[in-house]
């Protein structure tokens, strides 16, 4: 994805701003869930590091799904985020946030 929109992503927290912005855009032009899914589960698996990185959590697996549990115990799901975000719903920046206790590092 970043190759292709030639848009930067750094697994930095405000780098999510970004990504939010380009769900966006994926939903305003009318794309079809078919089409937006992969893309989707994309950003939702990128969300995710940038909270394991930040957090120091780790990626978990279960039935196919995948979370991330941050330090904490916490268990956050950023690829149904993404997903969320697309219906006009979610925000993964916000959950970035919320994973991170509302304090998103710099």
């Amino acid at each position: 994805m970043r190759e292709g929109a030639r848009v930067r992503l750094d697994y930095s927290p405000r780098s999510l701003w970004r990504v939010d912005r380009m769900i966006e855009e994926i939903r305003r032009e009318g794309t079809p869930w078919a089409a937006a899914e992969r893309v989707l589960r994309g950003f939702g698996a990128y969300a995710g590091e940038v909270i394991v990185r930040e957090s120091g959590g780790e990626w978990v697996s279960g039935g196919g799904d995948l979370w991330v549990r941050t330090p904490d115990g916490r268990l956050w799901d950023p690829i149904d985020e993404a997903r969320r975000c697309y219906a006009g719903e979610g925000s993964l920046r916000l959950l970035c946030l919320d994973a991170l206790g509302g304090f998103a590092p710099a």
